[in-house]
């Protein structure tokens, strides 16, 4: 697939943006802190290839993303020395994706931190809605492993 002209993750792969703060590339993705980080080190993994999500992904890149995902988590757990991590991938607008060029956050986290709770402290589903819920993707799961 070609980089999108309209996307600010392609020109950043292109080396078309002065501004990129870049802390690893290599064949298959690039790392990049965002312009507006969550916490300090917090650092962006894409694939060099325009992928809009999740379910653009095949797994051969899936791999080499969690690879690259993996070696920035470790680089900022010895650089940051946070007491926590995040790993966020979010697909969509209603998951909060703002680019649509697939990226993984490394978000270190410390007690205490501007990013707060990303879970509701509790939900009120029945006991019914997740037993179908349940079902549903079970058999959605069963049926793409045949």
């Amino acid at each position: 697939m070609s980089p999108d002209p309209d996307c600010p993750f392609c020109e950043i792969v292109q080396r078309d943006d002065p501004d990129a703060r870049e802390v690893y590339r290599d064949e298959h993705v690039v790392a990049f802190f965002p312009l507006e980080p969550a916490t300090l080190g917090h650092t962006l993994v894409i694939p060099r290839e325009h992928l809009a999500d999740i379910w653009a992904l095949d797994g051969a890149t899936a791999g080499h993303l969690a690879q690259a995902t993996l070696r920035v988590a470790d680089a900022v757990r010895k650089a940051m020395n946070p007491e926590g991590l995040n790993i966020i991938q979010s697909n969509g607008e209603a998951a909060t994706q703002t680019v649509p060029h697939l990226h993984v956050h490394v978000v270190p986290r410390w007690h205490g931190d501007a990013v707060g709770r990303i879970w509701p402290p509790e939900t009120n589903y029945s006991d019914d809605q997740k037993d179908d819920a349940w079902e549903r993707l079970r058999s959605e799961c069963r049926t793409e492993l045949q």
